[in-house]
């Protein structure tokens, strides 16, 4: 278990899925990985509620998946999981079959909001038919469930569950899991990502990190190497970027920027809408006002 909850560690990318025509842009996605797996990135995640993954049929799953890991260029890749039955999410693992994958990023049952005994038999059971390591993905808003700290140091006694992402919003559990040393935590929520690698954890899987790439890979290398000044520097010039992100649903303002940028249409299925022109108007203009940030090398 340490090797790979070693490996977890850096700025990992949730992807967002392109479309064209209400279809995959299956180009657009490799020019994408592509792009991004030259920035310093520790690897990306696959089919996350960034990628809009519950608007996705399995084969669109599978198929993105495949494309990401064609492109990646062997940079670690994570597979999002997530479901409310057992059986039918059990399948899913089984049809990821042989792919190399870094880890399956889960989380709990939604909306039936399992008791605390629930939620450790659901993992469990995933992370025993898992063939790649079973990351937490603990986001009690979008879930309905809430992993207690109780609940998580039980599931790090499992071999095969390694990391967490915490989007759980309680700095107790952060601080307590870190200081634990089992599990990786690595930031969810990407306003936390400071707080998160200066108590210890050991990176983060954050949206924002589709812009400027470099400067969130910086902000972690600073902190390894024990360079606060700098680290807060950065999080400090990124965080008006940052916010602007979440003003509207994620992946809409995202999206939105990235068309502007040219490596995608302005796309997303219903549901999700497109980011008001407004907010890509003030995007915009915040990626141009980081232009002269820079990180200074160690």
């Amino acid at each position: 278990m340490q090797d790979m909850q070693t490996s977890c560690h850096g700025i990992w990318l949730p992807l967002v899925t392109p479309f064209l025509h209400d279809d995959v842009d299956h180009a657009a996605l490799r020019r994408m990985v592509d792009h991004y797996r030259r920035t310093g990135l520790a690897g990306f995640v696959v089919c996350g509620s960034t990628g809009e993954a519950a608007a996705l049929d399995e084969a669109e799953q599978l198929a993105v998946l495949d494309t990401v890991l064609e492109a990646a260029g062997g940079l670690p890749v994570m597979m999002g999981l997530a479901g409310n039955h057992l059986g039918h999410v059990l399948a899913r693992l089984e049809r990821f079959g042989d792919r190399p994958l870094a880890g399956v990023l889960a989380p709990a049952p939604y909306y039936i909001r399992p008791s605390q005994e629930g939620l450790r038999d659901y993992f469990r059971q995933l992370a025993d038919c898992s063939r790649a390591p079973l990351v937490l993905y603990d986001i009690p808003y979008r879930t309905g469930a809430t992993l207690t700290l109780e609940t998580l140091l039980a599931l790090a006694d499992h071999d095969n569950i390694v990391a967490i992402k915490d989007c759980g919003g309680n700095a107790r559990t952060t601080q307590a899991l870190i200081a634990d040393g089992r599990l990786a935590v690595l930031a969810g929520e990407d306003d936390q990502l400071l707080g998160t690698l200066a108590l210890g954890g050991q990176g983060a899987i954050i949206a924002s990190a589709h812009c400027r790439p470099d400067l969130f890979v910086a902000i972690w290398r600073a902190v390894a190497e024990g360079r606060l000044a700098e680290a807060r520097r950065l999080f400090h010039a990124l965080m008006p970027l940052v916010q602007a992100l979440f003003a509207e649903p994620n992946p809409g303002p995202v999206k939105a920027l990235l068309a502007r940028q040219g490596w995608l249409r302005d796309a997303l299925r219903t549901p999700m809408t497109p980011a008001s022109a407004a907010l890509a108007d003030r995007l915009a203009a915040l990626v141009d006002d980081l232009e002269a940030v820079r990180a200074v090398p160690a």
